[in-house]
């Protein structure tokens, strides 16, 4: 066996069987690169979902976390420490609100959004208590929790973890006539929507919905509630994708890449009216706001607006479509993303799917993983270079009509 094969063997063997890997196992990761234990060098184009926006151990944020780590790396928070007020105050005027609630992981800051809306429609929109509803989309992904699959249209992502959180009405995505039909219900306290569905397959909506989504919650007193843990941070060409319309969510649920992919760093933002809706002892997490995070989210953050990585991401994107709908295949049914979010829909020829393709493009030396069988889901770091961005395609091209 190979060292990779034998690596596999002990993940089969000893974890649980949750994941369905590509069978590449990589041992190191600079830039927009990743080697495997063998020592190939792939380019990689899913950037842990989005987490690794500003590259592989991107040294400004790395340096953040070392320094801090030999201080303190956790306090808790029975206490304050001297980190979290500075980080609370450099991430809220960044993005423009009152108050952060710091978290973790992404599903959990949307559970922490969930309960926010809940809190605020009974103490300031009158809703009678436990009665509160939250309209959400068919397709989303906002994590893997009771409550979030409990507002899931995937089968893979609820079946045989009933009974389900009762209180979301599913919609469908990009169908303004079912919002307003859906916001009649006075009950309603909020709409939790992805700006662009990454794990839907990149689907990116018309334009203009956000802003009429948004415009129809202001006027039935309705929280807008926008989760950009995937398409924040730069991802999509604009520091959020609410962004490119002009929306301003009453609730920000941010993740991944506010760390870099270096720890787990999450975040709520509000405005006061939201915000301090939940008082001391109603919620908190022992490692949300700790001293690691606070340094290595402000570093993070930093890289973005020092590199201008929004800029890129529109720019090298455009290039990226361009470039792909010029191939011609027949498996490819339709190119579609916004900055360095993107995805192709993939037609299976001679019995060859995404799946194939995959494979085809990580012996080339590039890596990406296919969502719903279908689609494969490109998201390479925004620090990556023109010239490889060009160097990324031909090794796409190749790989598709190679079949």
């Amino acid at each position: 066996m190979t060292k990779s094969e034998q690596i596999m063997e002990l993940e089969h063997h000893y974890g649980a069987h949750n994941y369905h890997p590509l069978p590449v196992v990589l041992a190191k990761g600079e830039g927009a690169f990743v080697w495997d234990v063998e020592g190939k060098r792939y380019f990689d184009f899913l950037s842990a979902y989005s987490a690794v926006n500003q590259g592989h151990c991107h040294p400004k944020i790395v340096n953040a976390l070392i320094e801090q780590a030999k201080t303190m790396t956790l306090t808790s928070r029975a206490f304050f420490n001297d980190c979290l007020g500075p980080y609370e105050k450099f991430v809220t005027e960044y993005f423009g609100f009152d108050k952060v609630l710091p978290m973790n992981t992404g599903a959990e800051a949307d559970e922490t959004a969930l309960k926010l809306i809940r809190k605020w429609a009974y103490m300031k929109k009158g809703v009678a208590e436990n009665q509160a509803k939250i309209i959400v989309c068919n397709d989303n992904f906002h994590g893997r929790t009771i409550s979030i699959i409990s507002m899931s249209t995937d089968p893979d992502a609820y079946t045989g973890f009933g009974p389900y959180t009762p209180g979301f009405i599913k919609i469908p995505y990009n169908d303004i006539p079912a919002l307003e039909k859906a916001l009649e219900d006075p009950t309603v306290a909020g709409f939790l929507v992805e700006p662009i569905q990454g794990e839907a397959g990149v689907y990116v909506p018309d334009a203009g919905y956000l802003k009429k989504a948004f415009d129809l919650c202001k006027a039935k007193n309705v929280l807008f509630v926008a989760d950009e843990v995937q398409t924040g941070i730069a991802r999509t060409g604009k520091l959020l994708a609410c962004d490119h319309e002009g929306v301003h969510p009453d609730i920000l649920i941010l993740g991944k890449a506010l760390s870099g992919g270096v720890i787990p760093v999450s975040a709520v933002l509000a405005n006061d009216e939201i915000m301090l809706c939940i008082k001391p002892g109603e919620h908190g997490s022992t490692f949300g706001g700790n001293p690691l995070a606070a340094k290595v989210a402000m570093a993070a953050l930093q890289v973005v607006t020092d590199e201008k990585l929004a800029e890129k991401a529109e720019y090298l994107g455009n290039i990226f479509r361009e470039e792909i709908r010029k191939i011609d295949s027949e498996m490819i049914e339709l190119v579609r993303g916004k900055g360095l979010l993107n995805a192709i829909i993939i037609k299976p020829k001679n019995g060859k799917e995404a799946w194939d393709v995959c494979l085809k493009m990580a012996e080339n030396g590039l890596l990406a993983k296919p969502t719903h069988g279908h689609i494969i889901r490109f998201a390479p770091p925004l620090i990556i270079t023109e010239a490889q961005l060009r160097e990324a395609v031909e090794i796409i091209k190749k790989s598709i009509l190679a079949f």
